[in-house]
């Protein structure tokens, strides 16, 4: 099995998904007209409560900070030092490039997981990749496939992931038993995700924004206070990324160990094109009321993720010094010896809290996009979401004090399976989202707040949910 899955992980992560993830991301920035720069200020319009009476979904600022949930994790702290360690400053700079593109790829997923998005039995929104690769492609065995890889990796893998990253820093830092951490944060878990994605949604929007805001205040404060140093840290970034200072990252790969290791880092951190972050916009109650808009909300996570979060870290290390070409210190130890050359031994501390609310966060969204993957299966009821919850925490309390790498590696070819899948589908479906954009801008161009109308896209008939869409 580990020569199948690593055979799979080598096509998927070596060849099928960083090509393809950047030419979708290429494709869809040029077919849409480079929308992530034009339209910038879109994302930010969008940004807002709804104030309609529809309470069947959550609002566009909550599914940012679910999406974001699961976006910003421990790969935001440990994943940028690999990144800086391999690939030296200039990986920062492809990073940047990679999360560009990746904005038109989010776009384009979300605005069509709110398109096919349905209600449950409940009355709930849900929707995602599975949902519009069936109605839309009429391929309703891809979106079940697609469901069951959602959720053996994001639902259940990952999360025993992420428990254990914890686990790892409150053990290194405070002396907890493994144990007591998983068990611990699995109660803090199940409180949130038996209270459904309304409950996760509301947690998230206070908690996402806090961690953020004060991991990027800690990155302001060390920018302030080496301001002389900054110009010479972008100079080196920019010149590492080209090959023009590989000595300044004691970085023997140059320009291609530069772009490799930004690109994968921006990639996996931001998820743009995996098929995960429109099962959270899918949920959202569109204000205004076009599918669009949720896209809009969801270029912007890209944004936050990789311009703001994963530069933060980067610029961290970068003006501490502490990044030493073949000394071993990689990854979590790299970016608290960063963060103690900062702040002194608090440094530590600060990185285990930050790891602990980034990986956290990441378990609860994660776990609301297996909850869409369980509707689609038809399985989306009281007992199988019992069953989903407590199997989500059962991982938690197992990948606290069990190694993961061997299972680790299994969901990273059930992720690649996945996002080949949602790739695919989007690409065929590139039609229908350059529709929605031309329409939604003729209208703002018009004076009128974009509304979708059902009627002009005679195509979607029995496709697309006519009483979700009806106000248009």
């Amino acid at each position: 099995m580990d020569a199948i899955i690593g055979f799979l992980n080598t096509i998927f992560w070596g060849y099928v998904l960083i090509y393809g993830l950047l030419a979708v991301g290429i494709y869809f920035t040029v077919r849409l007209g480079f929308i992530q720069i034009v339209h910038f200020t879109e994302m930010f319009r969008v940004l807002k409560s709804s104030e309609t009476e529809d309470k069947a979904g959550i609002s566009p600022f909550q599914a940012l900070t679910v999406s974001l949930a699961s976006r910003v994790g421990t790969g935001n702290l440990a994943g940028v030092a690999v990144a800086l360690y391999l690939g030296g400053p200039g990986a920062t700079f492809w990073m940047w490039m990679v999360a560009l593109v990746g904005m038109a790829t989010a776009y384009s997923e979300s605005a069509l997981a709110q398109l096919y998005k349905i209600k449950n039995e409940e009355g709930q929104y849900r929707g995602g990749p599975a949902f519009y690769i069936a109605h839309g492609l009429g391929a309703p065995w891809a979106g079940a496939l697609f469901s069951v890889c959602l959720i053996l990796s994001f639902g259940l893998v990952f999360n025993a992931v992420q428990a254990n990253s914890i686990a790892d820093a409150m053990q290194g830092a405070f002396g907890i038993p493994k144990i007591w951490v998983g068990v611990a944060v699995a109660a803090l878990s199940g409180v949130v995700i038996f209270g459904g994605i309304k409950q996760i949604a509301r947690v998230a929007e206070i908690v996402v924004p806090f961690m953020a805001a004060a991991y990027l205040l800690m990155a302001i404060w060390v920018l302030i206070t080496h301001a002389s140093d900054v110009p010479g840290i972008v100079g080196t970034i920019v010149a590492s990324a080209f090959g023009w200072q590989e000595a300044a990252g004691g970085v023997t790969g140059g320009i291609m160990a530069a772009m490799l290791n930004g690109v994968k880092r921006g990639l996996f951190s931001n998820e743009a094109g995996m098929g995960s972050a429109p099962n959270i916009a899918a949920v959202a109650t569109p204000d205004p009321h076009h599918p669009s808009s949720q896209g809009f909300v969801q270029a912007l996570g890209v944004f936050i993720d990789t311009i703001l979060i994963c530069t933060a870290t980067s610029v961290m290390i970068l003006l501490s010094g502490t990044l030493v070409p073949d000394s071993g210190v990689t990854g979590t130890q790299l970016t608290q010896a960063a963060m103690n050359a900062h702040i002194g031994t608090a440094g530590t501390y600060f990185i285990a809290i930050a790891i602990f609310f980034f990986a956290f966060t990441s378990i609860i969204g994660n776990y609301s996009y297996a909850e869409n993957a369980l509707t689609f299966l038809g399985v989306g009821n009281r007992t199988g979401l019992t069953v989903m919850r407590l199997a989500v925490l059962l991982m938690v309390v197992w990948g606290a004090y069990e190694s993961v790498a061997t299972v680790f590696d299994a969901a990273d070819a059930s992720m690649g399976l996945m996002a080949t899948i949602n790739l695919i589908a989007i690409l065929l479906l590139s039609g229908t989202v350059g529709k929605l954009t031309k329409d939604y801008f003729d209208q703002r161009k018009a004076g009128k707040v974009p509304t979708f109308h059902a009627a002009d896209y005679p195509e979607l008939k029995g496709k697309i949910d006519g009483d979700i869409w009806s106000r248009g």
